[in-house]
C-alpha cells in the first residue's frame, strides 16, 4: 500500500507550531477537519482516547497518531514536521518533531494496521527522516515521504 494512496499533497505540514501534545493534536485535528470535512472535535476525541492507551510516540522524535471515524469512507494521512520538538510520552522518552496523523474509517480493521506499518515503515527507512527534518516546504517534503513509497523495480 503506497503512502500515496492515502497522503494528498496538501495534507502536508512542513512547520507547524506547537508547544506540547494536546496542542500538537489540536493542530492536526483542525487541519485534518478542513481537508477531510469531518468535524474537528470528533477528530481530537478520537486521537485523545488513542492517547490514552499509551502514546503513540513510537522513538526517535516520530510520532504516529492515529483513530477510527464513523462517516470517513477512506484512510486519511497527515504529515507535519513540528518548528521545535515537544514531549510527546513518547516511548524512548525523546521530544518529537515528525507526526504523521492516520484516521480510518470505523470498519476498517487490517487497513488500518496495514497503513500504520506503512507509515512506520516508511519513516524507518535509512535517510527519510533526516530529510524530512531538513526539509523546509510543502512540495518538497510530500516528495520525501512519497517517493521512497514507490514500487521498487525487482
Amino acid at each position: 500500500m503506497p503512502l500515496l494512496d492515502f497522503l494528498d499533497p496538501q495534507a502536508v505540514l512542513p512547520a507547524l507550531r506547537a508547544t506540547g501534545k494536546k496542542q500538537a493534536l489540536q493542530e492536526l485535528s483542525a487541519h485534518a477537519a478542513r481537508l477531510s470535512g469531518l468535524d474537528e472535535g470528533v477528530i481530537f476525541e478520537a486521537l485523545l482516547q488513542r492517547e490514552r492507551l499509551g502514546s503513540t510516540g513510537i522513538g526517535e522524535g516520530i510520532a504516529i497518531p492515529h483513530g477510527k471515524l464513523a462517516g470517513l469512507t477512506r484512510i486519511f494521512g497527515l504529515a507535519a514536521r513540528l518548528e521545535k520538538p515537544i514531549d510527546f510520552e513518547a516511548l524512548d522518552g525523546q521530544p518529537v518533531d515528525i507526526l504523521f496523523l492516520l484516521l480510518a474509517p470505523e470498519g476498517a480493521g487490517a487497513d488500518h494496521l496495514k497503513a500504520l506499518a506503512r507509515v512506520a515503515r516508511v519513516l524507518r527507512e535509512p535517510g527519510v527522516v533526516e530529510r524530512v527534518r531538513a526539509t523546509r516546504d510543502r512540495e518538497a517534503l510530500y516528495s520525501v515521504l512519497t517517493e521512497i513509497s514507490a514500487p521498487r523495480a525487482a
